[in-house]
């Protein structure tokens, strides 16, 4: 990988650039031009982009759509998973072109792809003929491989401006309208709205409701029976714990209303809901304290995992944290151990996915920031390398009460070291360890 990545280097960008555009045409021609025959909805944004895919594609299914999606958190076809043990959000090469043909094979009238910034300024966008863009938020994340904010954020915009730059289709008899969807509440909602399209639909907790606003109000219950979700004046009940799945449910809402179905339709097939694998997901060995896996791998998702955590929060809080490796974003380590030091009774540092760097590294960069805030080596923060046995020490510290955090990988398959990927499952090895505990799997 070093060495991968030291040729790289060498090579003029603007012809890495060319090759990825080469490849991303030709993958299209090579499978037929799959994505004309679908419904396309590309969502991006810097955090909830899977729980929004997923969300979107239970809306449809329970509208009698036969759906497919690809997404970090897995790929998709007619209800069929697949995993996505790739670490890639969009696949390259020929992988993504091959889904679309097979979602068209399996009969899929919808696609769904999770479409990252990253992807995007690699062309894999570029055989897609996108219906729909929807933009869920954006907040510091990848700048150094972007080379800053801004150039971020404009990587998200490529998206939008892709959108009309391939023809409309007609499906069924049906001409295809072109529609940009954003989260009105966000700062930077008016450069995604900015770019042209057939309709703009603007969602989020405020404004005033219209055909192309949708304004939500959720009123809280207990954990137990969820949420009433007012969109527009159109209630329906979510069975869904965390304040971050109401957000990625409105945006799926808007989604589903982009493509051109009744809100009323759209908020009773939303009442079906039920949460993302990996995603505050909470597992029950019958132990006294409650563990909830979450994928929050950056500082900005932590927060809004704390913020959800306030209902349950009774006891200590013991929180799992680390960092990607690979030289990704090294600025963001010191960071999360600032947000968890300040949120979490007990730290734990382990690893998450070193890649071909030091694991150790990353860890003593994430500790430094908890302990410049307050934590105190082997009291209250503890660096543990290998990441199962963080688990167990995060297990044997838990009293009755108290809620345990595993956070940076929720459902992921696999762990990225050095020299491949090696199978992983928080939620497996939670378990295991919960049992191996003396308590019992539910």
């Amino acid at each position: 990988m070093p060495l991968l990545r030291k040729i790289k280097s060498l090579v003029p960008s603007s012809m890495i650039a060319q090759y990825h555009h080469t490849l991303a045409s030709l993958a299209e021609i090579v499978y037929r031009h799959p994505s004309n025959e679908m419904i396309v909805v590309g969502v991006t944004g810097t955090n909830g982009k899977s729980s929004t895919v997923n969300f979107l594609a239970q809306i449809l299914t329970a509208l009698g759509y036969t759906v497919g999606y690809t997404s970090t958190a897995g790929f998709n076809i007619a209800g069929n998973d697949v995993v996505n043990a790739m670490k890639m959000t969009m696949p390259g090469r020929f992988t993504l072109q091959r889904l679309l043909r097979s979602m068209v094979n399996a009969g899929c009238t919808v696609a769904i792809v999770e479409t990252s910034s990253q992807g995007l300024i690699q062309h894999r966008h570029i055989g897609i003929n996108y219906d729909v863009a929807l933009f869920t938020n954006l907040t510091p994340e990848h700048i150094e491989a972007h080379g800053g904010f801004e150039n971020y954020k404009k990587a998200k915009g490529i998206l939008f401006k892709h959108l009309t730059a391939r023809s409309k289709k007609t499906i069924g008899g049906k001409s295809i309208s072109k529609v940009n969807v954003v989260n009105a509440d966000d700062e930077h909602a008016t450069y995604y709205r900015s770019f042209r399209a057939d309709r703009h639909i603007g969602f989020g907790m405020s404004g005033t409701p219209s055909n192309d606003r949708l304004v939500a109000y959720v009123e809280h219950h207990d954990l137990q029976h969820g949420v009433t979700l007012s969109v527009n004046g159109v209630e329906t009940s979510l069975a869904l714990a965390a304040d971050f799945e109401h957000k990625n449910a409105l945006a799926a809402v808007a989604g589903a209303v982009a493509i051109g179905e009744p809100l009323a339709d759209v908020m009773r097939a939303a009442g079906l809901l039920h949460s993302v694998p990996g995603r505050f997901e909470m597992i029950d060995c019958g132990q006294p304290f409650t563990v909830i896996v979450d994928y929050a791998y950056e500082p900005f998702a932590l927060l809004a995992l704390y913020r959800s955590l306030a209902p349950l929060k009774t006891g200590r809080v013991i929180g799992i944290h680390g960092s990607a490796g690979g030289g990704r974003d090294v600025a963001r380590r010191t960071e999360i151990g600032r947000v968890a030091a300040q949120n979490d009774d007990i730290v734990i540092v382990t690893n998450e996915d070193p890649y071909d760097e030091d694991p150790r590294t990353i860890i003593e960069a994430v500790a430094a920031g908890a302990r410049a805030h307050g934590k105190i080596d082997e009291q209250t923060l503890f660096m543990v390398n290998d990441r199962r046995e963080a688990i167990a020490k995060a297990m044997s510290l838990a009293k009755a009460g108290d809620v345990v955090l595993v956070t940076g990988k929720g459902s992921e398959p696999v762990m990225a070291v050095a020299g491949g990927k090696i199978p992983w499952d928080d939620r497996t090895v939670v378990r295991e360890t919960l049992i191996a505990n003396g308590y019992t799997a539910v």
